[in-house]
């Protein structure tokens, strides 16, 4: 006989629980759910941003939405509309004229596993942004280059003032009512 201690519990020892699962979010798919390119001013808009720098404009937004009710399976779509307009300080009339405008909303199908409550709005609305965004940054690139335009490199976005933005317009909008 050894002195060996055993892993198996003996039969008068109640076996131990098990701990929780670890907090995982699994991105299961992402892909372009719409994107659109437009030049509302055709070919001649080429000549007259000649030398002008445009103004661009460039508005965010998430959204996230459960696909099933019993499943902790959600869909994020991160959207981002930029539009470039000619500067308004022209002297020829064209001020304020639309170069372009670009829109993209890119998801991605995620689960949350074994999260908190208190954690499932950050982990969509923060989270899941942070993680697709180099995405929707590359697609906008290419799109506005291959529009035939300086393509428009998208800084950083701070998703967690985004969100808390977002949620103080809910509150406040709520109080309101």
């Amino acid at each position: 006989m050894t002195d060996t201690p055993s892993i198996l519990p003996k039969d008068d020892e109640e076996p131990q629980a098990q701990p929780a699962p670890p907090m995982a979010l699994n991105i299961n798919h992402q892909y372009i759910k719409d994107l659109s390119f437009e030049v509302p001013g055709g070919a001649a808009i080429f000549q007259l941003m000649q030398g002008a720098a445009p103004t661009i404009s460039i508005d965010i937004d998430t959204q996230a939405n459960r696909l099933q009710q019993d499943q902790p399976i959600y869909e994020v779509t991160l959207t981002t509309k930029i539009e470039a307009k000619l500067p308004a300080a022209t002297q020829d009339g064209t001020a304020g004229r639309t170069l372009f405008i670009a829109e993209l909303s890119y998801a991605a199908i995620a689960t949350l596993v074994a999260a908190p409550d208190a954690m499932v709005e950050p982990m969509l609305m923060v989270e899941v942004p942070r993680f697709i965004f180099p995405f929707v940054r590359a697609i906008i690139c290419d799109v506005t280059r291959d529009g035939g335009f300086p393509p428009i490199v998208l800084q950083p976005i701070d998703f967690v003032a985004l969100w808390q933005s977002k949620r103080n317009s809910f509150a406040q909008a709520a109080g309101h009512a």
